[in-house]
């Protein structure tokens, strides 16, 4: 039994990662422009990426499954590299590294991206929040509370009958 399901799902979930890096390194570029329409086609363009992965990481573990089941004749086991590798030829593994490897590279471009990107929407809303509180006017009570009964006895004073 080889294990050429497991390497096709692991390179398909390679070249979307990489398409999704993409799209990060896109985002990156748009939040700096600021622009709002590009970020609201940018994030379905994201959302349907994501669903992609998912379903393609499905594939995966039903190929890991399926190849446990053929090669051992269980399938209880975790659905991992590590336990393909066990039970594959030295050609195989050495494949199965490779693609694992080339993943976890991806991922980690991906999650510093990621990261930046979350860096840049913080510092627009920190930003968008000061410049509201330098606009709108600051709100006077004046009706209730102390400086009212202030006000009033410094009028008072002024309008003293006794005078």
């Amino acid at each position: 039994m080889t294990a050429r399901n497991i390497i096709g799902s692991l390179e398909k979930l390679i070249n979307l990662h990489k398409s999704f890096n993409q799209l990060a390194i896109r985002k990156t570029a748009i939040l700096k422009a600021n622009d709002t329409e590009a970020i609201t086609a940018l994030l379905i363009s994201e959302q349907k990426h994501i669903k992609a992965i998912s379903q393609t990481d499905k594939e995966r573990e039903r190929a890991v499954e399926e190849f446990l089941l053929a090669a051992n004749g269980t399938a209880g086991q975790p659905a991992s590299i590590h336990t393909v590798t066990e039970l594959t030829g030295p050609e195989e593994t050495e494949v199965l590294e490779m693609l694992k490897a080339a993943l976890i590279d991806e991922v980690a471009k991906l999650k510093e991206r990621n990261g930046l990107n979350q860096q840049l929407i913080y510092q627009s809303l920190q930003f968008i929040n000061v410049s509201l509180d330098m606009l709108k006017p600051q709100r006077q009570n004046l009706n209730y509370g102390d400086s009212v009964g202030k006000t009033a006895k410094i009028g008072m004073g002024m309008f003293d009958s006794k005078a």
